[in-house]
């Protein structure tokens, strides 16, 4: 009988457990899958319109406010380079958090 040169070894209980969650987690889909049934496309361009929202927003009102805080204090345009970014930022982050709580 001729061996393998690589030695088949057990794979350590932290990969055991993090394939058991899995599983379990892709049963628990399915089953809500099936219970609940797809959401209708009303539905899904209701999320992409939430979402969109949930970007643009803060984006907006940082650009606002930096235009504000750029006349009051004549800086160019300081502050509406810093708050466009930071409501992108926030923007993502609102959206990333709402879709993460979606999924689950």
């Amino acid at each position: 009988m001729i061996e393998s040169p690589v030695k088949q070894t057990k794979p350590p209980a932290e990969q055991l457990d993090i394939l058991r969650k899995s599983i379990q987690t892709r049963q628990h889909r399915r089953e809500t899958w099936e219970r609940e049934g797809e959401r209708s496309i009303g539905q899904n361009l209701a999320m992409v319109g939430m979402i969109g929202w949930l970007i643009v927003t803060p984006i907006v009102a940082g650009m606002f406010l930096g235009l504000w805080l750029d006349r009051v204090f004549d800086s160019g345009i300081f502050w509406t380079g810093a708050l466009l970014v930071l409501g992108t930022v926030f923007g993502c982050v609102f959206a990333w958090k709402r879709l993460s709580q979606e999924r689950s």
